[in-house]
């Protein structure tokens, strides 16, 4: 059944919903099984699969990107994950946008290191009118840097987003986080409807999207798959994957953590989903791969969010690099 699936997307088909179920039930054979009772070839299978897929329409290349905290905590919105929300009482570092000065050192350095793009984040809504004139500077300093401008803004309109791809950006970031079921579940402040206007808004203005979402927020498979699926139609360019890593102080502290080969089915099933687009692992990889963790590239990614995250320790530029090396991978 693998292989038949496989063949189709290697000779451009399309995964139905159908077929994504039938990969799910074999992460979920072996997840759900007593410790011993139920093989690992079916779900190596699946991960091979995905990588030969992976390597067909991605190259065996890798790409790296960088983020930068620029704008930390005191957000309104009521996002159940986020460690920055106005519901969490997690202790997070709270400071206004960062000079350019410093966005531009961080950025060198990321480049310094082989990333190829620089993505600016903020906490909030959205930022303001006097913050998007100065954060058009800073995306104007990284390109002249050599690396590609990405931002992550919030709910900006088609006109702000149109002065910020005017001003240099390439690619705006804004997750659906989840299925559209399933979102009113872990966000109240905005809805999903919003969050889809805004990526269609980025591409209007001819800006490439990079979206995707957070797994192991109590989601289904069905919402997994949905998300998926919905991303697809969406034809985002870029789809982060992120595993939550519950903060103590979040309303979504106290859920356990994904199993290590469910996180990795995760990544499998998105890359059969999404043979063409960019499968990029992102914030938990470390904490819930654990020993597992260059499993990666095998269970079908191909791109990864470098370096530390927005309020989490994340991995070495150097320690990622040799990772892709040690795989005979190659970085864009």
């Amino acid at each position: 059944m693998i292989d038949t699936i496989k063949n189709k997307i290697l000779n451009n088909g399309l995964l139905t919903k159908d077929e994504a179920y039938d990969l799910v039930k074999i992460i979920q054979n072996y997840v759900s099984s007593i410790p011993g009772s139920c093989g690992l070839q079916p779900l190596f299978s699946l991960f091979c699969a995905a990588s030969e897929i992976s390597e067909k329409f991605r190259n065996n290349t890798i790409d790296l990107c960088a983020i930068i905290n620029a704008k930390s905590g005191a957000c309104p919105e009521d996002c159940s994950y986020c460690a920055q929300s106005s519901k969490s009482k997690a202790d997070v570092f709270v400071y206004p946008l960062l000079s350019k000065d410093v966005i531009l050192e961080k950025a060198k350095e990321a480049k310094d290191r082989g990333v190829k793009r620089f993505c600016i984040v903020t906490s909030g809504r959205k930022i303001t009118s006097k913050e998007i004139g100065e954060i058009a500077l800073m995306i104007e300093g990284i390109r002249n840097i050599g690396l590609l401008p990405c931002a992550t803004l919030g709910l900006l309109s088609k006109d702000e987003l149109y002065f910020l791809k005017e001003n240099g950006l390439m690619r705006y970031h804004h997750n659906l986080e989840t299925s559209e079921r399933f979102f009113p579940e872990i966000c109240r402040t905005h809805t999903y409807y919003d969050k889809l206007k805004t990526i269609e808004a980025a591409q209007s203005v001819g800006l490439s999207v990079c979206s995707g979402g957070i797994f192991g927020m109590g989601e289904t498979w069905q919402d997994r798959i949905e998300m998926a699926f919905a991303l697809r139609d969406l034809n985002v360019d870029s789809s982060p994957i992120n595993f939550l890593i519950p903060v103590k102080g979040t309303l979504l502290g106290n859920l356990d953590v994904l199993h290590p080969f469910e996180a990795l089915g995760i990544i499998s099933l998105y890359r059969f989903a999404l043979p063409e687009k960019e499968i990029r692992v992102c914030g938990g990889r470390i904490q819930i791969l654990k020993d597992l963790h260059s499993f990666i590239f095998i269970a079908g990614a191909d791109s990864l969010l470098t370096g530390n995250y927005l309020t989490i320790t994340g991995r070495s530029y150097i320690d990622d690099i040799r990772l892709i090396e040690n795989h005979g991978l190659k970085i864009v």
